[in-house]
């Protein structure tokens, strides 16, 4: 179990990043549209160098798409950071802080969550957006823009930048949310479903087993559990490998399923053994049920899964649960039952009713 936890988080980690490459990339072209943008507003304007620094930031989006494409992530971050930091400083410095350049400089906070494992990396990375924010801002207010744009045009690259970086921060905060709700998802999974078979794995399938005698015992609907062992199960393993016996219990779990109802629950209790709750049953339908899924897997086609013709049969043990049952107890009786089958030949159904 703790492997396949180890590689379920390497995957989702793995998911996660490629997810968050993916966004950066788009950041990427949206960011060069806006550069492209500001080329010509700033030629417009009178403002030159500013039009001729906004051709110098597409190319750097660019180039950091293209790095992103080819897995050179590293050179993508420092492009970009390199981008922002320079863009900011000279926007600021050019028409003055009212333009709203610094503003850029904020989405490096979310971004540097998201993309970063490490409390220590992600402390010192928001340190280092602090003190260059609040160094640009001191050094703001000694001195005038060197190249001033009427008050007008000033307010409008404002708003504009303002909007732009509330957009995307917004964006991001999407993302992130889209994150984290599917690594909660697939944390869930990992706790309740058997990785092999996609079943419920035990701890689930007692607390659901569970559920239903509470409600048996609030309400009075009838409940029913089965319990199924493969017959010979060790004999598979021996003969044609572990890889084999493998793929007869994913197989099996995709069965028993297929031959319930919707509001039938399915677990596996343990090696090549399952348990199956069946609410709202008496003890004929659930034997019925029982029989209806051991047919099912004698007459299933074996070979086309796992390459050999090989006979699967189950053993099944029944209950209903009774007034003064807990779980071990009607869980006992079905295990009873299933032995009952396993001695009288195999390939059986039984159950075993409640000592008076």
């Amino acid at each position: 179990m703790s492997d396949h936890s180890d590689a379920v988080k390497s995957a989702s980690r793995r998911e996660r990043g490629m997810k968050f490459w993916k966004v950066v990339r788009r950041v990427c072209q949206l960011a060069a549209t806006i550069d492209i943008s500001f080329f010509f507003l700033f030629l417009f304007l009178g403002s030159p160098v500013l039009a001729w620094i906004n051709v110098a930031s597409v190319a750097m989006y660019t180039a950091a798409y293209y790095a992103i494409k080819r897995r050179q992530n590293r050179l993508a971050i420092a492009l970009i950071w390199l981008e922002v930091i320079v863009h900011s400083a000279l926007g600021s410095l050019m028409i003055g802080w009212e333009s709203g350049f610094h503003y850029y400089l904020l989405m490096f906070i979310p971004a540097v969550c998201i993309s970063s494992v490490r409390l220590g990396t992600i402390i010192s990375l928001i340190v280092v957006i602090w003190a260059y924010y609040v160094g640009l801002d001191i050094l703001m207010w000694f001195m005038e823009p060197l190249q001033p744009i009427p008050s007008g045009a000033l307010l409008g690259v404002h708003l504009f930048n303002l909007s732009v970086v509330l957009a995307m921060l917004a964006y991001l905060s999407f993302f992130y949310m889209k994150m984290v709700v599917s690594a909660q998802r697939k944390l869930q999974k990992l706790a309740t479903v058997d990785s092999l078979t996609g079943l419920f794995n035990r701890r689930h399938g007692s607390d659901l087993a569970e559920n239903e005698i509470a409600r048996f015992r609030r309400v009075g609907h009838p409940v029913a559990f089965m319990l199924l062992d493969v017959d010979h199960f060790k004999l598979f393993n021996d003969r044609y490998g572990h890889e084999t016996g493998d793929t007869i219990l994913a197989e099996i779990g995709q069965v028993i399923p297929a031959q319930l109802r919707s509001q039938d629950i399915a677990a596996r209790w343990g090696g090549e053994e399952f348990l199956v709750i069946l609410p709202d049953t008496k003890i004929e339908s659930a034997l019925a049920s029982a029989d209806r899924i051991r047919v099912a897997l004698r007459s299933h086609d074996w070979k086309q899964a796992t390459g050999e013709s090989i006979d699967v049969t189950v053993s099944v043990g029944v209950s209903e649960v009774c007034e003064n049952d807990d779980l071990a107890s009607a869980i006992g009786r079905a295990d009873r039952g299933l032995y009952r089958g396993k001695a009288g030949g195999r390939n059986r159904v039984e159950h075993e009713e409640e000592l008076s």
